[in-house]
């Protein structure tokens, strides 16, 4: 089982290393992974009795922690220890200030008062120096406590570095005051000279000032990294209104119960995951999916938690409510991904383990050799304090973990999730990209695209309507669909005819709707149907019993409208695109055709994708595969990469590393383009992590570096790496545009007859479906369709009109 604690006290990358390791010592811990950022830590255990073995462990290490969503008085809220940090920051600048005036005021030939002139006086300006150190001594203390009590523990932390590091200068400052007041007392004037000059106390204190600068300024970039979950956390609505007992309520929306009826109204936010049952309405559901185009709903549709009804008014029964919702099902996705640890970061964190003891070798090591030869106490406690405080362990921990929450969380606001950090890193290094052809290049049902009437196409697609409502066959529904709005006459004696079709009597004359075969049958001369056999498509033929031949109606599995554009788009990242169907040959080659593949893998069973998969992995290639989540789970499982589109609603797909929220193939692209910003981003910051260490450490040893600018350097370091990361959050999705869109006309139709959304909805629909479309927008005031594509206006024209609609004008 897994278990997830609060952890308190970690500063840095070894601390967690620190958790990490006590924690997997434990007996029946059989993994576990500590989140920095978020001071938590997962561990799946034997059982929930090792629980209290962990918090002991982490207990003794010098840490706090607390099974999570129990009380635990070490962990503060966030804006509460940015308040108190800021406070922190400001006196001790202020003390900070005038202790450097009273130390190097003289150099800049600032006047000074009299009591602090001269040899006689220089115990009581070492005095003064002294008590204007204590407050940041005392204001930052935490490091002491901190820093300390994990150096007891053998397990020394970046507070540890801060501690010795201005610890010692604090102690050699003191033990330099007794030694003045001695050497005063037996008038050795030169020693007083000399140690009046080498106090150290500002040394002191502003190497703890910095640090809590940077510490600072970090935490507020830090707090950044997880905008976008809070984001997501805002959507939920406060409030719901449900109807009980045929009574409308006000109710939090933590109350709503599986089966309320819940009533949502234009502009409102939908509180809960439910089934419509009643009503119509225009949902955005951008905030879970990213797409920016509303989607209209109706009975039997799905809506989901956090997305918003723009226009209408509908009541749906709740199916998922609480922790069960798809938006509390996203936040959890996105927390565990941002709280996963990535491959690429394992050197960082095994270096960061054994980071500190070593600094502090080096630092005592510069030490004993400086003062072997000959340099003086001063100088060699003054390079061995530099060590401490220019290396930074926080850069190393920091480098991975804030690229990664912020790259998910990005992820998340343009519907991509990431199961975790690995999926994140393995996305940006496929070479090729694996398309299951249902459901993820095509729209998953079959349309009609082609009416071809022997008859006018008005009394064809009655006649065909007729006859294919009373079938479950789907191309029925995609018949009936596209005569939606039609007057369909009646139909009597209904037969289905396996393997032929259907037939019936309407008006008084028997009907046939079926294939060629049925045709034949009935002694019925048809056209030729190859062309359309070799465009994937399936031809369905009417006729009445006379032997009048009314007409076909070809229907197909249609691509999806942005297909050919994200394959156009993972082509232009170099990438090898392939086909994976379970179609015949001819069929698949018609859509990757139209699709721009050039590759296809067809008549592959559902239990033969994993092996094609497996095969392209055993040729070298790095395999991403795209499907929907469900038949083609043992091909997600199998690829580099399993990536599932889904639509909105079902995010549960465990087969899948990545889940896109949207049906839109134009999010592969981008999720790669994604992965890739954020690798790119990790790279610089282990790098700089790496050179900043490597080339600051060396230099303090050799004495060039002042305590004060390697505290200051150290802190801007880790700030440095959190906004690099913070680069991530201007990622912007890119949506291909080809020439043909470029060049697209826009037609403005007046229409009359427009009531209401379900108006809207099926003037829109109509047009969008007369080819050439690429959408049409109603503006319900104005009395308007605007169209953009390049459909026929007069074709649009009449579609509006075979609707039960009045075209006024343009």
């Amino acid at each position: 089982m897994k278990l997830k604690f609060n952890i308190s006290g970690m500063t840095c990358a070894a601390c967690s290393a620190r958790v990490e390791k006590v924690t997997k010592a434990v007996d029946g811990v059989h993994s576990c992974e500590v989140n920095l950022l978020g001071g938590t830590m997962t561990a799946e255990i034997r059982s929930e009795a090792v629980k209290d073995a962990i918090i002991k462990a982490v207990s003794d290490a010098g840490y706090g922690a607390a099974v999570a969503g129990q009380k635990q008085q070490e962990r503060a809220p966030a804006e509460d220890a940015l308040k108190e940090m800021k406070m922190r920051i400001i006196w001790s600048a202020a003390f900070l200030v005038i202790l450097m005036y009273f130390t190097m005021g003289h150099m800049a030939r600032l006047p000074m008062p009299h009591f602090v002139h001269g040899r006689e006086n220089a115990v009581v300006a070492a005095l003064l120096q002294f008590f204007l150190t204590l407050p940041a001594v005392f204001l930052n203390r935490i490091y002491y406590t901190r820093g300390l009590k994990a150096l007891w523990h053998r397990s020394p932390n970046m507070d540890s570095l801060i501690a010795v590091g201005s610890g010692a200068a604090l102690i050699y400052g003191v033990a330099a005051l007794f030694r003045m007041a001695f050497a005063m007392g037996h008038g050795q004037w030169d020693i007083v000279e000399f140690y009046s000059e080498n106090l150290y106390f500002e040394s002191a204190a502003m190497i703890l000032t910095l640090i809590t600068l940077g510490k600072f300024l970090e935490a507020k970039a830090k707090g950044k990294t997880g905008d976008a979950i809070r984001a997501l956390m805002d959507l939920r609505p406060d409030t719901a209104e449900v109807l009980r007992d045929g009574v409308e309520q006000i109710i939090p929306a933590d109350q709503v119960r599986v089966g309320d009826l819940v009533i949502v109204r234009a502009g409102s936010r939908i509180p809960v995951d439910g089934t419509v049952t009643e009503g119509r309405g225009s949902v955005d559901q951008s905030a879970l999916t990213g797409e920016s185009v509303p989607v209209e709903v109706w009975e039997g549709s799905r809506v989901a938690a956090a997305t918003v009804n723009t226009a209408g008014y509908f009541t749906f029964r709740a199916d998922k409510v609480g922790e069960d919702t798809t938006l509390q099902q996203v936040i959890r996705m996105v927390e565990e991904a941002g709280g996963s640890k990535a491959p690429i970061a394992r050197l960082a964190d095994k270096i960061a383990g054994i980071f500190v003891p070593v600094v502090m070798a080096i630092a005592l090591a510069a030490f004993i050799l400086w003062l072997a030869l000959g340099k003086g106490l001063e100088f060699s406690l003054t390079t061995a304090i530099s060590v401490l405080v220019i290396s930074c362990p926080c850069a190393l921990g920091l480098a991975t973990p804030v690229a990664i929450m912020v790259g998910t969380g990005k992820g998340a606001a343009m519907g991509v999730l990431f199961k975790n950090g690995a999926a994140l890193e393995h996305l940006h290094s496929v070479d090729t990209v694996v398309l299951d052809k249902t459901g993820t290049l095509t729209a998953g049902k079959p349309a009609v695209t082609d009416v071809l009437p022997a008859v006018t196409e008005a009394q064809l697609l009655k006649i065909a309507a007729a006859l294919e409502k009373p079938s479950e066959h789907p191309f029925a529904r995609a018949i009936l669909e596209r005569a939606k709005g039609m007057d369909i006459p009646a139909v009597a004696e209904f037969e289905t005819l396996p393997g032929f079709g259907v037939s019936g009597i309407i008006d008084g004359i028997r009907c046939f709707g079926g294939n060629r075969r049925l045709m034949e049958e009935k002694g019925i001369a048809v056209p030729d149907d190859t062309a359309l056999a070799d465009q994937g498509k399936t031809p369905l033929y009417f006729a009445e019993e006379n032997g009048k031949f009314l007409g076909v109606i070809a229907a197909a599995d249609v691509l999806k409208a942005d297909s050919a554009q994200a394959v156009a788009a993972l082509q232009q990242q170099k990438l090898r695109v392939v086909m994976l169907t379970g179609d015949n040959e001819k069929t698949a080659n018609a859509i990757a055709q139209k699709a721009g593949i050039c590759e296809v893998l067809a008549d592959v069973l559902p239990t033969q994708k994993a092996q094609a998969v497996q095969d392209l992995r055993a040729k070298g290639s790095r395999v991403l595969m795209v499907g929907d989540g469900i038949n083609d789970a043992p091909a997600l499982v199998t690829a580099d990469v399993g990536m599932a589109i889904g639509a909105g609603t079902d995010i549960a797909m465990e087969s899948a590393d990545v889940v896109l929220m949207s049906g839109s193939l134009e999010s592969v692209a981008n999720a790669i383009r994604l992965s890739k910003a954020t690798i790119r981003i990790i790279r610089q910051n282990l790098f700089w992590a790496f050179f900043y260490n490597c080339l600051g450490i060396p230099v303090a040893f050799l004495g060039l570096l002042n305590p004060m600018i390697g505290a200051a350097a150290m802190s801007m370091s880790s700030v440095f790496v959190v906004s690099n990361a913070l680069r991530l959050r201007r990622f912007r999705p890119h949506r291909e545009t080809t020439h043909k869109e470029e060049t697209n006309m826009t037609a403005v139709i007046k229409v009359e007859g427009m009531m209401c959304t379900h108006c809207k909805a099926m003037v829109e629909k109509v047009c969008k479906a007369v080819p050439g479309t690429l959408d049409a927008v109603v503006d319900l005031q104005a009395k308007t369709v605007t169209v953009t594509g390049e459909a026929s206006v007069d074709a649009l024209k009449k579609a509006i009109v075979d609707a039960g609609y009045e075209v006024i004008g343009e």
